[in-house]
This record gives C-alpha cells, structure tokens and sequence, in this order.
C-alpha cells in the first residue's frame, strides 16, 4: 500500500496599495524582501497588481519571519565602508 501525500498549499500574502488602496493577495514569488543592517533599511516591496504602482513598506522582525518562512525571495543587503 502506498501513501498520498497532498502537495502543501501555496502561500498567499495579503497586502494593501498605499495610492490606489486596493487590496489584494500576493504570492511569494511577487514580493521581493531586503534585509539591511538596521530596521530602516529593511523592506519589502511589490507591484500593484491594480495600478502598476511600486510599493515599498518596512519590515519588522515578524514580517520578516512570515516572508521567509512562506518563499519569498531575500536579498541581504550589506554595508559597504
């Protein structure tokens, strides 16, 4: 007897446009996570799928942990001296 595993649900993330103020989900391959040496140059960011605006928003400890833990994409952003 073999077992069937049921492929794992894609994550979805829901999110807000700043200009337009649509509201929508995302999947993790449309957003885009940079971590930087501080709090204020961490971010993550998108595309409105509604006004093809570039959003760009803070990212916290938890958001940061909900982003990698559902695939998004991280770029680890380094300070030059």
């Amino acid at each position: 007897m073999s077992a069937v595993v049921a492929a794992p649900a894609p994550v979805v993330f829901k999110a807000a446009c700043p200009d337009c103020r649509a509201r929508f989900e995302l999947d993790a391959a449309a957003i885009r996570l940079a971590i930087g040496a501080s709090s204020r140059t961490t971010f993550y960011s998108f595309t409105c799928p509604e006004c093809d605006t570039a959003v760009r928003k803070p990212a916290g400890e938890r958001i940061v942990e909900l982003l990698t833990g559902g695939g998004v994409r991280t770029l680890r952003l380094h300070q030059t001296v």
